[in-house]
């Protein structure tokens, strides 16, 4: 009689991309595989491709000086604070927007790691402070990336619709395509209730909903303390940005 035994499955793990595509349609067992390996990189390169092409778009599309110039137009203090100035002045404010934005807009995946650490701290100190969880940074750092890949698909989608054709003259870069209530309202809209309303996008949510899913799985918590904790940081990061708006006008 034969001593081999055929091992479950999942005990021999998922591979990358594999881990990529049940982020989608399976996730836990994804947060599950992520106790057994914590590896991110490849859905942080699948984002940074997404994100550069996405700039590309932007830049090729749509020209970073018409984005600047559609976010003046969005702001009642910018437009209040530019209406007096002499042409040529205006002009070159135009061009520094849009050289920043240009700048940041490619830089994005460095920045994205930067916040992609420190959130994923955050969830360390929430988690294993908070609820007595016992679990390692870098599987943070894995859920935080895997969670996020609904976004990449939203600047995918983004991209196509820019290569496909969009007005320029109303494209808002912060929300570039219509998953949410703000994009489909007016441009007269006060930017405090605009970025409100951006909040709750489709995608963002079911980002959200799978941080939940990821962070009670590999720290071994009930799903309503995961939300509890992660609504709530989630609730912050949004009244915090709503009031910056608010204060910007």
């Amino acid at each position: 009689m034969s001593s081999h035994v055929e091992l479950p499955e999942q005990q021999k793990g998922l591979g990358q991309i594999e881990r990529v595509v049940d982020a989608y349609v399976s996730p836990e067992q994804v947060f599950r595989d992520i106790r057994r390996n914590a590896s991110w990189w490849l859905p942080f390169l699948i984002g940074v491709a997404i994100s550069l092409a996405f700039t590309f778009a932007v830049d090729k599309q749509i020209g970073f000086e018409n984005v600047a110039e559609a976010s003046i137009n969005r702001s009642a203090q910018a437009q209040e604070r530019l209406s007096g100035v002499p042409e040529a002045q205006r002009e070159q404010t135009i061009h520094t927007i849009a050289t920043t934005t240009r700048i940041i807009s490619y830089a994005y995946p460095v920045v994205s790691l930067l916040v992609s650490l420190i959130a994923a701290s955050i969830l360390m100190v929430s988690f294993n402070l908070g609820l007595g969880a016992k679990v390692r940074f870098k599987e943070y750092f894995a859920v935080w990336f895997y969670a996020g890949l609904p976004l990449v698909l939203k600047f995918l989608l983004a991209a196509i619709a820019i290569f496909a054709g969009v007005n320029a003259e109303q494209f808002d870069i912060q929300n570039p395509v219509g998953t949410n209530i703000a994009w489909f309202l007016s441009s007269d809209l006060p930017q405090w209730l605009r970025t409100l309303l951006t909040s709750a996008d489709i995608f963002t949510i079911w980002t959200v909903i799978l941080l939940i899913v990821g962070c009670a799985t590999v720290a071994r918590v009930k799903r309503s303390s995961a939300a509890v904790v992660v609504i709530g940081w989630w609730v912050l990061i949004i009244l915090g940005s709503t009031a910056v708006a608010a204060f910007q006008g």
